[in-house]
């Protein structure tokens, strides 16, 4: 990160502060490319991931299965698996399907991963949610519907944020995965680093490693801040008197 602000190109010695490697960076017609390619699949991803995980959570929480368990078990899956594995057997998979690879099947692939972040992170803020501020609603009358817009919905919000900055943060730092199932023009950036890297470690690499690693952890700050916020009002919310 430092040496991304050096003039030299050299990265063995500071010959003075610059931001020219920046400038260079983004007048790079094929990183603007990667950077919107990774934004867009990270947003789909995000809203995709979020939607189907967010009802999976439900439905594991609140209803009982006789394979639970094994229900269970499929959803750390993609969490367990190595992802040079998973990326293989989403290639197989694309591949017998006869599906073109591109963007489609980089976003199907990292939804599959995200989704389970997802369920489990909303799965332990239902279980510490509890079922009184719920019965409640139901005893004044209230809907099945209105129950969850009007208070399910507002406690499992900070988790659903969370979730969601989790799931971009996962989409767009992806590679592994994303370098098994991309095509020709669906080049994200982390790819496009691994590109430039074969060539030779250069100050743009450091410029486009720097702005990553500021996204990502700003993300994950923000993600942990709000599922620290949505724990303490839940937390206020369960120990008030009935």
């Amino acid at each position: 990160m430092i040496f991304s602000f050096n003039a030299s190109r050299i990265n063995a010695e500071w010959s003075g502060f610059t931001l020219d490697w920046y400038k260079s960076l983004f007048d790079n017609p094929q990183v603007v490319d990667a950077l919107f390619n990774s934004l867009f699949i990270a947003i789909v991803t995000t809203v995709l991931a979020t939607v189907l995980g967010t009802i999976g959570a439900l439905a594991l929480h609140r209803h009982k299965y006789r394979f639970k368990s094994l229900i269970d078990g499929l959803v750390y899956l993609p969490i367990i698996v190595p992802d040079i594995l998973m990326g293989i057997a989403l290639l197989i998979l694309f591949t017998n399907l006869k599906m073109e690879l591109g963007k489609w099947t980089i976003i199907i692939a990292h939804v599959t991963f995200c989704i389970s972040y997802v369920i489990l992170l909303l799965t332990a803020r239902l279980s510490g949610m509890g079922k009184e501020l719920e019965e409640a609603a139901n005893d004044l009358g209230a809907t099945p519907w209105k129950t969850f817009r009007f208070v399910t919905l507002p406690l499992i919000m900070p988790g659903i944020v969370a979730s969601a900055l989790l799931c971009f943060t996962l989409s767009i730092d992806d590679f592994v995965i994303s370098y098994f199932v991309s095509g020709p023009s669906s080049t994200t950036l982390p790819i496009y680093i691994y590109g430039m890297v074969k060539k030779g470690v250069s100050p743009e690499i450091n410029a486009l490693s720097t702005i990553l690693i500021i996204v990502i952890v700003l993300l994950m700050l923000s993600s942990e801040i709000l599922r620290s916020k949505g724990i303490d009002k839940q937390g206020k919310k369960s120990s008030m008197p009935y």
